[in-house]
């Protein structure tokens, strides 16, 4: 599943750096010098809009058909897709483009909540913030290769058509292989004993029968600590997306540095990013296994740390010099990296508030927050006319910051990581009565049935 995440990254940041080369006179293929940054927001923004439509509706397919099937279809379909980006654009132009990367999106939606659907069944949750965030730290380490290849790449006979072949091709291959070897859950796995399933099933709080149970939207619907989960998934994804689809612009363009240093400097915060997933997640595990911090504590501590430092360090990104490249670069890796902390906050909250519905859970955070992600990139093409002006750079740092900010305060205020009660499974219990020698059969009650697991302390 880690290399999944890392592939299906290449799928969703190729756009992002080839867009300085698809742009630019010199590129030594066919070149789209006359995109404004309007076009460019838009066929950057373009992904979201069919990834936000395929949340909620993945999260139900993944609990009815299992995770696997969905995942591993979706992305050997979009890599398919992005083989044909180049010559979609050639022959269509921007337009075109556009239309194939909504496709994208729209299958690459399927990812985190089928992920979710996997890791709530598979791992349990005295490990999840190191497990989880390990396999959700395959987004960083994708997003780095990528842009750290990317240079050689656009250098290459191949110019910058080589990356939509090389990243299709990769997740392509990878997607056949996950179908061959990959499991939707414990008890449908031969490669573990049946002491490992009992131990597995008993620590997630999930349970096979949950696939037969409706989901309980009222309940979800009406959830102060889902609405707060909510708040916090929006935070991170707006600045998340906003720097992975602006960087490599601000690069070339404010800080004036050629293809290949831009590549690299690009690619360096990802890197970042990844170590401090590593780092980070087995430090908040540690602090809960001995009780140092509650699991709610640490969920809004480690979301604190990945939302407002970042936020701290683009302030100060906004009114530095631009001639002071060094620290501008230091600024940005600081802020991306340190929004590893984020897995150890609300990444893994969805699991903590329902391990049984956790899919339809991120299906919902995942899609509220891309469907505002949406507006991030356009935002910022409304915002830069001019994209050698600080000034207007400025104005985008700042909104990511306060939304960084606000999001966050949401979830330290209102959040909880403690097991919700409609994660329980309903059922109706049914009582016989006898009046007169007629027997009446009425339904008394509608119970929680409990699961292997309890509440756990928030």
């Amino acid at each position: 599943m880690f290399f999944g995440v890392c592939f299906s990254y290449f799928l969703r940041v190729n756009i992002s750096a080839a867009i300085v080369p698809m742009t630019q006179f010199n590129a030594g293929y066919a070149s789209y010098e006359y995109w404004d940054s309007r076009i460019k927001s838009l066929v950057l923004s373009s992904f979201f809009w069919g990834y936000v439509l395929a949340q909620v509706p993945a999260s139900m397919l993944a609990r009815r058909f299992g995770g696997k099937i969905i995942l591993g279809g979706a992305t050997a379909v979009s890599a398919v897709i992005t083989v044909f980006h180049p010559l979609a654009v050639v022959k269509g132009d921007w337009q075109l483009l556009c239309f194939l990367r909504v496709l994208v999106g729209l299958m690459q939606g399927v990812v985190y909540p089928c992920l979710h659907t996997l890791l709530a069944r598979w791992v349990p949750h005295s490990e999840r913030g190191f497990l989880c965030t390990f396999v959700y730290s395959g987004a960083q380490l994708g997003t780095a290769i990528l842009l750290v290849i990317s240079g050689s790449i656009f250098n290459s006979n191949m110019r910058w058509p080589g990356i939509f072949y090389i990243s299709g091709s990769i997740a392509l291959l990878w997607s056949l292989i996950f179908l061959l070897f990959g499991c939707d859950s414990p008890r449908n796995s031969n490669n573990i004993s049946k002491a490992e399933r009992n131990y597995i099933e008993a620590s997630t709080g999930a349970t096979e029968q949950s696939e037969d149970v409706d989901v309980p939207w009222r309940s979800i619907f009406t959830s102060v600590p889902f609405f707060a989960l909510i708040a916090a998934h929006c935070g991170f994804t707006w600045g998340f997306y906003t720097l992975l689809t602006e960087v490599p612009t601000y690069l070339n363009s404010a800080l004036n540095l050629d293809m290949k240093s831009n590549a690299l400097l690009s690619a360096l915060p990802y890197f970042v990013m990844w170590i401090l997933c590593l780092i980070l997640s087995p430090i908040a595990d540690l602090l809960i296994r001995h009780h140092i911090t509650s699991v709610t504590v640490s969920r809004k501590l480690f979301n604190s740390i990945g939302q407002w430092i970042p936020m701290m360090c683009l302030i100060a990104l906004s009114y530095i010099n631009q001639t002071a490249i060094t620290l501008s670069v230091v600024l940005l890796t600081v802020a991306i990296g340190f929004n590893a902390a984020s897995f150890c906050g609300y990444l893994v909250n969805h699991m903590d508030l329902s391990p049984n519905f956790a899919g339809p859970l991120m299906g919902i955070t995942n899609g509220i927050s891309n469907l505002l992600s949406i507006f991030a990139p356009l935002v910022a093409g409304v915002v830069i006319h001019n994209e050698e002006d600080p000034e207007e750079w400025r104005k985008v740092f700042l909104i990511t910051a306060t939304v960084y900010f606000l999001c966050n305060l949401l979830f330290v205020v209102f959040g909880k990581a403690s097991v919700q009660p409609w994660n329980y499974k309903l059922r109706n219990v049914a009582s016989t009565s006898t009046n007169n020698g007629s027997t009446l059969t009425s339904i008394s009650t509608i119970a929680y049935e409990n699961n292997l697991t309890s509440s756990t302390p928030g």
